[in-house]
């Protein structure tokens, strides 16, 4: 069905090059007219020793068009080929029809493991809008990882350890109530975090005293250890609504803590191998060589970083689940870290260092500034969520208030929103958050895509599901059937793509391309007439839409109602 694999391989013999070097030549003309595929013949002048147009002319004289393939012509020094459209559209639906909800799907990554560390929210912080991309990209990397045959491990690094916790344990003990706390939950917790930073603007003694409690909690005291113990349950019982929204779970929440008893084989490699050297006061592993800065393992009071813990964390998930890549789905402020993080592991003598990829993304921000823990300045993920599966439920009781299942088409459109938009564009661009713009439901969108879906299975339902007659794909010849069989056919590559770069957008983007094109054809062409055959071969393109759609939109983490 790869029409670009079945011509290179009939070009190579006649062009004396490799049936992939000549699939990478093929190239998809800009204007239909020009042809379906087309081949630049300039690159083959050198080895062939002609002018261009000469071999594009000979090419086609000897040539075999493969099946599908209509006819070729040449225009200058290219040689363009035109599908033959019938066999393409039975080629292509017959494709879908037999593979299903698989289609696009493969066994590449049969016996390879991919660790994914993802979304890792904080203890007792809020999960805000700022964790919505790494959120909805991991989980989208995920899936779609899973899609092409990979065995995926979906980390929650949690964020669970450091000097907040012991302000957070001063600040409850001050002014804080357990009655008061169980009643707002994580609400209740950041009110008393920003209240600490508050009060140690004019108290500076209370900072001594957060590090004094983080002290008792590194020392195993009891009581700090409840009280922490018990902000981390409120905290993952609060976010565990939020992933239950989303359709996110996890494999393991081994976070920072977890890591406590696993640095010190890591420091004492680096002192056998003589990579720490002292720098003022604190143990660093120098990067000149690389152009980086020195990578710090231990602060001069002896305590650890961030680096310590990922090296840590790094060693382990090596060594327990022996994956064939690690994947840190983490904004790009952190570009650095990863860089010292893992030339130091490839310093240590380990191959595997090039085997773990740093996934960035750019910053969500509020169109008045930039988010902000400390000063109370966050917008709740499940607010968001929950504000967009309102709208959304109005909208729905304006416009087909008969619908069944109502709250549950509001809350797979209103939330697919948000995620849609997460993934729309390219995972490094920032993000200024809008939420009007987010919840408009016009234009390239998510429930957009969700509404195409649901018209063409209500095309479906009204015809039964089915036609009686064999499907006349002759009826499927013109350019609005045409572009979007293209896109139908294109789908298993941009999964690939999307795996490939480690981009969602890139089949968030294939699907607002495919839902365009099958509404052109929808608007454009009668699909149920007095032609039996005919009707049977654009139901056939009917439900294949509706197919590849709700396989799109479940890799991206986003659903597929049935009726909107």
């Amino acid at each position: 069905m790869d029409y670009k694999e079945k011509l290179a391989a009939a070009l190579a013999p006649l062009a004396g090059l490799p049936a992939g070097e000549l699939k990478d030549m093929l190239e998809t003309p800009p204007d239909p007219a020009m042809g379906d595929f087309a081949l630049p013949c300039f690159k083959l002048a050198r080895t062939m020793k002609k002018a261009p147009p000469a071999i594009a002319q000979e090419l086609q004289q000897s040539l075999s068009l493969p099946s599908g393939i209509g006819r070729s012509e040449v225009k200058g020094g290219y040689l363009n080929f035109f599908l033959n459209q019938s066999s393409f559209a039975a080629d292509i639906l017959t494709a879908v029809a037999k593979a299903g909800a698989d289609y696009g799907s493969s066994s590449k990554g049969e016996g390879k493991t991919i660790v994914l560390d993802y979304s890792s929210v904080n203890i007792a912080k809020p999960f805000h809008i700022g964790h919505l991309s790494t959120t909805a990209i991991g989980n989208s990397l995920y899936r779609i990882y899973s899609f092409l045959g990979y065995h995926c491990v979906g980390v929650n690094h949690l964020g669970d350890w450091g000097t907040q916790f012991g302000k957070l344990i001063a600040a409850y003990k001050h002014w804080g109530s357990r009655e008061e706390i169980e009643k707002k939950s994580i609400h209740g917790l950041l009110e008393l975090y920003v209240r600490f930073h508050e009060e140690a603007k004019k108290d500076p003694a209370l900072d001594d005293e957060g590090r004094a409690w983080f002290k008792k909690i590194e020392d195993g005291d009891a009581e700090a250890l409840e009280i922490f113990g018990w902000f981390k349950e409120i905290t993952l019982k609060e976010v565990g609504k939020v992933y239950d929204l989303l359709g996110v779970k996890f494999d393991s929440y081994a976070g920072e803590s977890f890591y406590n008893d696993k640095m010190q084989p890591v420091i004492d490699e680096l002192r056998e191998k003589n990579m720490l050297e002292l720098s003022d006061g604190a143990y660093v592993v120098r990067l000149d060589e690389d152009n980086l800065p020195p990578c710090i393992i231990l602060k001069s009071d002896g305590t650890t970083l961030y680096a310590t813990r990922d090296l840590a964390a790094a060693f382990y998930r090596k060594k327990t689940y022996d994956f064939d890549k690690c994947l840190y789905v983490v904004a790009y402020q952190q570009n650095l870290h990863f860089k010292q993080l893992f030339k130091v592991i490839e310093k240590m003598g380990y191959p595997w260092a090039k085997d773990m990829i740093h996934v960035n993304f750019g910053m969500v921000s509020l169109q008045d500034g930039t988010l902000s823990t400390r000063e109370g300045r966050v917008v709740f993920l499940e607010d968001v969520l929950h504000q967009a599966m309102d709208k959304t439920l109005r909208v729905i009781n304006e416009k087909n208030p008969e619908l069944p299942d109502k709250e549950a088409v509001a809350r797979e459109v209103g939330v697919g929103a948000v995620v849609f938009s997460a993934l729309s564009n390219s995972r490094i661009k920032d993000i200024v958050f809008d939420l009007d713009r987010v919840l408009n439901f016009d234009g390239e969108t998510g429930p957009y895509v969700q509404y195409t879906h649901a018209r063409a299975m209500s095309v479906l339902r009204k015809a039964g599901d089915g036609a009686e007659s064999a499907p006349d794909y002759s009826a499927l010849e013109g350019e609005q059937a045409l572009a979007v069989l293209k896109n139908l056919a294109a789908f298993p590559d941009i999964v690939e793509k999307a795996c490939e770069k480690n981009e969602p957008s890139v089949v968030t983007r294939h699907m607002i391309d495919l839902a365009q094109s099958f509404n052109k054809f929808y608007y454009d062409i009668r699909i149920i007439d007095e032609d039996a055959a005919a009707t049977a071969a654009r139901l056939e393109l009917c439900r294949a839409t509706a197919q590849v759609l709700k396989t799109g939109l479940y890799l991206i983490g986003v659903g597929a109602p049935d009726r909107m």
